[in-house]
């Protein structure tokens, strides 16, 4: 994750089914990818990173629907920055 974004910039974890090529990361904002596995067995791909405003995050959703990908969960998390001024 970019640890110099600004103090109160929201952070997202999307995460979409399958194994998503690390190349596609600067495709999707320069946002992290890591993989997992659910409790089913199920090979999952968790997308992390900084998201400016609303209209940056639709269009990364944009992305993952032209792309035919199924997004599991949407999710804003709090940096320890953010996490420090609380």
């Amino acid at each position: 994750m970019n640890e110099d974004h600004q103090v109160g910039t929201p952070v997202y974890q999307i995460k979409v089914q399958g194994i998503l090529d690390e190349k596609w990361s600067a495709w999707f904002s320069g946002m992290a990818i890591a993989y997992e596995t659910d409790s089913d067995g199920a090979s999952l791909t968790t997308l992390t990173g900084v998201v400016i405003d609303q209209a940056r995050l639709r269009g990364i959703l944009d992305g993952m629907w032209n792309l035919n990908l199924t997004v599991v969960s949407v999710k804003r998390i709090k940096s320890e920055k953010d996490s420090s001024h609380l």
